[in-house]
């Protein structure tokens, strides 16, 4: 196997490993209930800020929107609003649809060499790529948005109706989640393209393989727990109410399998700034997405410009006369 991949297994195995020993072997529930989810927070939301404000103080002296279509030009020239917006409204749209929708990664295509056909250069709409990233991020908000029940009492209307609406097809008992499916199978996805694929798999580096490593394991351990293993959900509960209320209390008969469920979600959560997972961010940042393309018709000017001191010639000359007329070189005063 590929180190690239291989190391990154084997850490998460080796964290999960670390959480369920210390739990079940050396009674560390509070270490790993309380004071690692504290930390992952406070790790998550002071590398978001960090990260966040480093983006927004950088420079950006040029507007630099990717540009996929026609720009505003001549009348009888047809623009392409979206892709290549001049106005506020356009690159509204342009981010609703890439945030939501994953516009650019649709319009995505796969260059390759045709063997059959002179070797040439073909190119193929990439489609499964698309689906599956769309298919990640869904599943991953529904997953996310469904474990807030943990952390809200009562549980509100709208959780319970998202919750019933991903059990729809009630098959088993507990009923099966939709979401927790996909989520596996998108992120399963997402792993074997990085390995197989040749050309993704060259320039894939362990940073990459290791949240995707992590969100496997978490996502398994999860369904063991709901589907395979007993776990006591008012403990849960109990210990997840006192971490939000800063009340917290460890209740007994929590299996460790919980806790290393926990500790991987807190090391994905302390990782999650320091990471390429920070493009959640990011692209509200973006100049080459959120900048209109109006190039052509207002002049923009450097807002990080200095004034710089010029020396003009008249001042050169003022400071050189004697030497250049000595040097016979022509002056405009001669004093």
């Amino acid at each position: 196997m590929n180190q690239k991949y291989l190391v990154p297994l084997a850490v998460v195995f080796l964290l999960f490993l670390v959480a369920y020993t210390g739990v079940e072997g050396a009674g560390l529930q509070g270490f790993f209930g309380i004071f690692v989810p504290y930390a992952a927070v406070v790790a998550f939301f002071g590398g978001f800020f960090y990260r966040v404000t480093k983006w927004a103080r950088s420079a950006v002296p040029f507007r630099i929107p990717t540009t996929c279509g026609q720009q505003k030009s001549l009348p009888w020239i047809k623009q392409n609003c979206i892709d290549n917006p001049n106005t506020g409204t356009g690159v509204f749209l342009r981010m609703v649809l890439e945030i939501f929708l994953f516009r650019s990664l649709f319009r995505n295509t796969k260059a390759a060499f045709n063997r059959s056909e002179k070797n040439e250069l073909t190119y193929s709409w990439e489609i499964f790529l698309w689906v599956g990233a769309l298919a990640f991020h869904y599943a991953f908000l529904t997953v996310i948005i469904r474990h807030l029940r943990f952390f809200i009492e009562p549980v509100p209307g709208w959780i319970k109706f998202l919750e019933y609406l991903d059990g729809i097809a009630q098959v088993g008992l507990p009923g099966l989640f939709l979401s927790g499916v996909v989520l596996l199978a998108a992120v399963l996805f997402l792993l074997a393209r990085r390995i197989y694929d040749n050309k993704v798999s060259h320039i894939s580096l362990a940073a990459d393989y290791f949240p995707l490593f992590l969100i496997i394991g978490i996502t398994i351990s999860g369904i063991s727990m709901r589907y395979f293993t007993k776990v006591d959900i008012m403990g849960i509960k109990e210990l997840t109410m006192g971490l939000v209320t800063f009340n917290p209390v460890i209740p007994e008969g929590i299996s460790g399998l919980f806790y290393g469920h926990v500790f991987l979600v807190s090391i994905l959560f302390a990782y999650f700034p320091m990471s390429k997972l920070m493009h959640m961010a990011g692209i509200f940042l973006s100049p080459t997405r959120n900048m209109a393309n109006n190039n052509r018709a207002v002049r923009h000017i450097n807002p990080w410009n200095y004034d710089v001191k010029v020396h003009t010639y008249e001042e050169y000359e003022d400071d050189f006369r004697e030497k250049m007329i000595e040097a016979g070189l022509p002056v405009d005063k001669k004093e």
